[in-house]
């Protein structure tokens, strides 16, 4: 067997079940994993090595009395760290929550000990997750594995570096503005956002109560079905929950998708992209269609001018839940994040506007959805940028980080749907790219599927990061 460490979630949950491996096993190659690599990438900020071994000596016992939980049963796994944790410290990347140790686990952690998983610890995320890049003033930055001088995305970085490094398995994220799906694109793993209210964000430290969402970061789509699998589902603590069955994700991923119609909005996803993402994904729109799927060109059902007044929302929600820090302890924010959320907010008919915004959004790309199954566009506009650098350059124009990693992914977000990012090449200098792959609400599975045939017919999962 080769290192325990770099098995996939279903890689390692069959040896397991076959009783090639322990959960013992596989943590211990983990946590020694962890010690040799994150120095050089802090991708966890928070590791709890007795903790997980206890935990993984307890389903180590339970597979020997004849207890199976399922596909997680001894998996190890990582935890941005915005999710609540019973016992294990839950900052959100900040200095207003350090020491902050929740007395119960987040929705989805509980659910993850459900099925099994052993917890390893926290990822570093940016601070309060306001950011695209993981550049944490508090905790440092996060370096992506590809190339520790680049960014590993955000602001799940810590999530999305730690899988590409094979530190661990799997990893929880959290995506407002596209937090999963950057960081996955960045890193060369896969990410998968879920429908607004498949998976509870209760326990989770928000940024948006409108736009957050909660999902796996991984090393495949089986392991994202498996992951999404075990978090899904009702929960009368998030309002944004819906009693709909969860389906077999796992169960439905099959390499056909001959007669799916697969859209192309190229009016607001390719208009300004780096060469070399244009033609990784055009490539990447050739493989699906040369697998049986009708790929053709659609209207994105949103203008540019709609996604920026919606954002406003994210302020003010902000604004509204760091208030109370803001005003008794405003030195414990970086200054970047502090001059965020003090900016002034938005007049009456403004606000209005933005919540019209934000019903159109949704109201328009599910309008496209009528008429295709899936929409398909690049993750972001370009490959990692240098750790620091800020603003950054796609094509001769100047942008912030936010705008030139957020803009693709952010839509979706708007509009509530699911969306995943999977690595569909590289750069000339070795950088991943990843692509989009969104579907109709609720419909997680045919994004799935979907995105496992285009995986099933490249190689971009092999590859192997230097670090």
């Amino acid at each position: 067997m080769t290192d325990p460490a770099d098995l996939t979630v279903a890689e390692a949950a069959r040896a397991i079940a076959r009783r090639d491996l322990s959960p013992l096993e596989l943590t211990r190659a983990c946590l020694a994993r962890i010690e040799a690599r994150n120095p050089a990438l802090n991708a966890f900020v928070t590791v709890v090595p007795e903790r997980a071994l206890e935990e993984a000596a307890r389903a180590e016992a339970e597979l020997l009395a004849g207890q199976h939980r399922g596909p997680l049963h001894g998996i190890p796994v990582g935890l941005k760290d915005l999710y609540d944790t019973a016992g294990i410290e839950t900052a959100a990347g900040s200095a207003v929550l350090r020491g902050r140790v929740p007395g119960r686990d987040a929705a989805a952690v509980a659910r993850l000990r459900e099925a099994g998983a052993v917890i390893l610890g926290k990822t570093n995320t940016h601070e309060f997750a306001w950011g695209t890049t993981t550049n944490n003033p508090h905790t440092g930055p996060t370096r992506n594995p590809w190339a520790p001088d680049r960014i590993p995305g955000g602001s799940s970085g810590g999530s999305g570096a730690a899988v590409a490094a094979r530190l661990c398995p799997a990893a929880l994220g959290t995506d407002t503005g596209g937090s999963i799906r950057i960081p996955a694109a960045l890193c060369g793993v896969v990410g998968l956002k879920p429908t607004f209210g498949r998976v509870s964000r209760a326990g989770i430290i928000p940024m948006s109560w409108q736009f957050d969402h909660a999902g796996p970061i991984t090393r495949t789509v089986e392991d994202a079905a498996i992951l999404l699998g075990a978090i899904a589902g009702y929960d009368p603590a998030d309002f944004a929950t819906v009693p709909v069955p969860v389906p077999d994700y796992a169960a439905a991923l099959v390499p056909d998708i001959r007669g799916l119609r697969i859209g192309v909005p190229r009016d607001q996803f390719f208009g300004l992209l780096d060469p070399e993402v244009l033609v990784a994904v055009e490539e990447a729109l050739e493989t699906l269609r040369g697998l049986g799927a009708a790929v053709e060109d659609v209207d994105a059902g949103f203008t540019r001018e709609q996604v920026i007044s919606a954002w406003r929302l994210v302020n003010v929600e902000g604004r509204l839940y760091h208030a109370p820090w803001l005003e008794q302890q405003p030195e414990a924010y970086s200054e970047e994040l502090r001059n965020v959320l003090l900016q002034p907010l938005p007049e009456p008919l403004d606000l209005s506007a933005a919540y019209l915004a934000s019903y159109e959004i949704k109201e328009g790309v599910r309008r496209v959805l009528e008429t295709v199954d899936l929409l398909a566009a690049p993750t972001t506009m370009r490959p990692a940028s240098r750790i620091g650098e800020d603003p950054v350059e796609v094509e001769g124009v100047q942008l912030s980080t936010g705008a030139a990693f957020a803009s693709l992914t952010m839509p979706f977000n708007l509009a509530g749907i699911p969306a995943i990012s999977i690595p569909c090449g590289f750069s000339a200098e070795g950088l991943p790219i990843g692509l989009q792959v969104a579907g109709r609400p609720f419909d997680e599975a045919a994004v799935l599927r979907a995105a496992f045939a285009y995986e099933c017919a490249t190689d971009w999962r092999r590859r192997m990061p230097p670090l």
